[in-house]
């Protein structure tokens, strides 16, 4: 009886052990997911101009283990006067705070294949978003702060 029980908690143990590597830090993995644009603001030469919450439009951003996309639209089905799309998708790297974004497709074509360098402060369910966007041929050189909540 003892020999079976030995038996019994041997393969519990062993099944409880995946074999895996260590997961990542708890910053990258709570990065994964869908995020709700809350807030954001461009700071331009000391100006600060709130550009979202727009009425009658919605954006997410959304993560996995590698790669981040963006969503933005009306809610009115692109009917009316304020129809918009705006989407990008690309490859990021985080390391800590240190955020940075490859964007490899976007809307706006001329932001195509730049990187994009951010602090990411994660708390509970808030992601802010932090750093510069810098395209000289575009004459961009602002830094943007983006306020997320975790929906999945």
């Amino acid at each position: 009886m003892k020999l079976l029980k030995l038996i019994i908690l041997s393969a519990v143990t062993l099944a409880s052990c995946s074999g895996q590597p260590e997961a990542k830090k708890t910053s990258e993995q709570s990065i994964n997911g869908t995020w709700k644009l809350v807030s954001a603001k461009v700071i331009t030469k000391g100006d600060t101009l709130n550009t979202f919450p727009v009425e009658n439009q919605e954006m997410i951003k959304e993560f996995n283990d590698t790669h981040f996309s963006f969503f933005k639209h009306d809610v009115n089905k692109g009917k009316g006067k304020g129809a918009i799309f705006d989407a990008g998708s690309g490859t990021y790297t985080l390391n800590g705070d240190k955020y940075e974004e490859h964007l490899q497709y976007c809307s706006f074509r001329d932001w195509e294949n730049l990187k994009f360098s951010f602090t990411l402060k994660i708390s509970n369910d808030t992601l802010v978003q932090r750093g510069i966007e810098k395209i000289d041929s575009l004459n961009v050189n602002h830094e943007i702060v983006e306020t997320y909540v975790k929906l999945h």
